[in-house]
């Protein structure tokens, strides 16, 4: 089972409505801990790709029975994202990549030919 998001690159109201879509789409497939795991890490993801390019994003989630993945294609090439430790000042900018490391099962970064696609992978019955 698949589910496609394109996403507008100032729509930063997306985040929300992409949760919410996320959600009812795992309503029947995972267990509430992975929902909601899934959900934070889907909008770190998204939030990041709206933030730092100009060109939208789209989401693909794929649910199988052993494992959901979450991709975030942006459109904007040259710039790899990377974890960092943010200093006391950064408030609680920078912890997203953070959270999608410490929280998922996998993850990592594909670059494409336009852009790249950041995802991430929760295995069933993990969270």
């Amino acid at each position: 089972m698949r589910l496609y998001r394109r996403l507008g690159h100032t729509d930063l109201s997306a985040v929300g409505e992409t949760r919410a879509a996320l959600r009812e789409f795992l309503r029947y497939r995972r267990r509430p801990e992975e929902t909601e795991v899934a959900e934070l890490l889907l909008s770190e993801l998204v939030t990041n790709a709206l933030i730092h390019t100009r060109n939208g994003a789209v989401v693909t989630v794929t649910s199988a029975p052993a494992r959901l993945r979450v991709e975030v294609r942006d459109f904007v090439t040259g710039q790899e994202p990377a974890p960092y430790v943010p200093n006391a000042d950064d408030g609680t900018h920078g912890r997203g990549l953070l959270l999608v490391q410490s929280l998922a099962d996998s993850w990592g970064v594909m670059t494409q030919a336009l852009g790249k696609v950041v995802w991430f992978e929760l295995n069933a019955g993990t969270a």
